[in-house]
């Protein structure tokens, strides 16, 4: 049986592409690794991060958007607790609201930070990494 080599990518809902582009740059450290231009409109861009690990699409679609406002469909992995508390300081510097570190099921995870269309962007420990 052929193996699965984890996510290509994972493509949100957004009602704006240059606005949620800007947060996710500013938030997380995305970089702009491609845009998604259909008959002279940017409907999409992709980004990834320094390192290459994660890659995000975000797509023109504000009703699917405003359906997803409150879900929690993003979770991203960091290394350790020690580097989700630096996240944690990093968000508390720029002045972007969160519901701080909580103990997850398996490890721990910063919850309530929510992108532009209020879709919950969690940062959790890979593997219940201390």
């Amino acid at each position: 049986m052929a193996t699965l080599q984890g996510f290509h990518h994972v493509k949100l809902p957004v009602t704006d592409v240059a606005r949620s582009r800007a947060w996710y740059e500013r938030v997380l450290g995305l970089e702009l690794r491609m845009e998604f231009v259909e008959e002279g409109v940017l409907m999409g861009v992709a980004l990834w991060d320094p390192g290459r690990t994660v890659q995000l699409a975000l797509r023109c679609d504000p009703d699917r958007a405003k359906a997803m406002s409150g879900f929690d469909a993003l979770a991203i992995g960091i290394a350790s607790r020690v580097e989700l508390a630096a996240w944690r300081s990093r968000l508390d510097s720029a002045g972007e609201p969160h519901g701080g570190i909580i103990e997850g099921h398996a490890g721990h995870v910063l919850v309530g930070l929510r992108d532009p269309d209020g879709i919950e962007v969690r940062l959790y420990t890979v593997d219940g990494a201390e």
